[in-house]
């Protein structure tokens, strides 16, 4: 079915918040009586007003016997802000489009259920494949409590992402960067590996700067504790959020100096190799309510989380540019990922990039297992640690 224009104008009016709104969604609203638009609104940012509240406030008396459309069933429940049903309700709306249901353990069809208490017609799916594009990470938050994965990876066309181990390659033109810069605005946090800090000491910065209602964060994967203190990361740690996620090897004494530089040190579990184990590190963050997690890292990272199936969506951005075979067993080779469904292709300047789903990425119930088994093991810890003796 076809998307409704109103619907249309409601997804729109999302999009302005792209960035803002986390932990809340992406949510517009359109008021129509006699087949015109007489109130709209978007949520804006976390704590502010709601669509709906923002579309009755424009509609005023006009709301009475007019029609509601929605990117996202209506709220029921008191958070920072009241709820959205009651005023719906007391407005008189007599009809209400809703695109998708929210997962939200607080609403979760209780919004639908008491509009038609109510007396108010209410139909789903106008524009549902949409909404749910647009709100992909909020939905997998709330569903499998992670965030949601992007993947971007920029190589040459014989697939390296630099020319040696160690040495930074500047490989992708001007508008993959503002493509990338424009990704890092729609995600709550950018993800690098250590060794990307100590050979490109990048900014990790939105540039041209755009203001984030969200606290923007900036993550170095570092196990034992390597990234520089005067890396740029770590002075800046003040201004823009830095996590070091790191592990019980990192020793207290560099744990120290981070944190007396305004950086967060995040201890995760390990992997089998001893290095931090993502899964890990994205349940935490998921848990301190993170919809969506931007990885930049090189290749270790990148294929760990692919093959792990942690990663919900690929970019590649790929050179006009060839090593060749002298490069071979000196540059270093991009990831392999091939078990991926390609989406969508088009040009960035002399670049392509292409955007692809993994085929392998983790259900819903695997990612909502691993979490339940991950809080598990650290209920277990938390209970041996209370119970071993003091130390003397």
């Amino acid at each position: 079915m076809p998307t409704s224009r109103y619907m249309q104008r409601a997804l729109a009016l999302a999009a302005r918040a792209m960035g803002d709104t986390s932990p809340n969604p992406l949510v517009g609203a359109v008021i129509v009586a006699d087949g015109k638009v007489v109130g709209e609104g978007y949520h804006h940012r976390a704590g502010a007003p709601h669509a709906e509240r923002e579309a009755l406030k424009a509609a005023g008396k006009r709301a009475r016997g007019a029609t509601l459309y929605v990117t996202l069933e209506p709220c029921v429940h008191r958070g920072r802000t009241p709820p959205c049903v009651p005023a719906l309700i007391a407005a008189g709306i007599a009809r209400v489009i809703i695109a998708i249901e929210d997962p939200d353990e607080h609403v979760r069809g209780k919004g639908i259920e008491q509009l038609k208490r109510a007396g108010i017609a209410v139909e789903t799916g106008d524009g549902s494949d949409e909404a749910r594009e647009q709100n992909r990470a909020y939905l997998k938050q709330r569903t499998t409590g992670w965030p949601y994965v992007t993947l971007k990876i920029a190589q040459t066309t014989d697939g390296y992402v630099a020319r040696a181990k160690g040495e930074r390659t500047n490989i992708t033109g001007a508008q993959s960067a503002a493509f990338t810069r424009r990704l890092r605005i729609e995600h709550d946090a950018v993800l690098v590996g250590v060794d990307t800090i100590v050979v490109d000491d990048p900014l990790l910065t939105v540039r041209p700067r755009k203001r984030r209602a969200v606290p923007y964060a900036r993550i170095v994967v570092d196990s034992r504790g390597r990234t520089p203190l005067d890396a740029r990361v770590v002075r800046t740690a003040r201004a823009t959020r830095t996590i070091v996620a790191t592990t019980r090897a990192m020793p207290p004494a560099q744990r120290k100096l981070y944190e007396r530089r305004g950086v967060d040190v995040m201890i995760c579990e390990t992997d089998r190799t001893g290095r931090v184990n993502i899964a890990d590190l994205l349940d935490k963050l998921g848990r301190q309510g993170s919809l969506s997690v931007l990885c930049e890292s090189g290749p270790r990272i990148a294929c760990a989380l692919f093959e792990a199936g942690l990663v919900d969506r690929v970019h590649w951005l790929i050179a006009p540019t060839i090593f060749g075979p002298a490069a071979a067993g000196v540059a270093v080779a991009a990831p392999p990922i091939t078990r991926a469904r390609v989406v969508a292709a088009l040009r960035l300047g002399s670049d392509t990039l292409i955007t692809a789903t993994p085929e392998n990425r983790l259900s819903s119930q695997d990612s909502s297992r691993i979490s339940a088994r991950s809080s598990a093991s650290r209920r277990m810890k938390a209970r041996d640690a209370s119970s071993s003796p003091a130390p003397h």
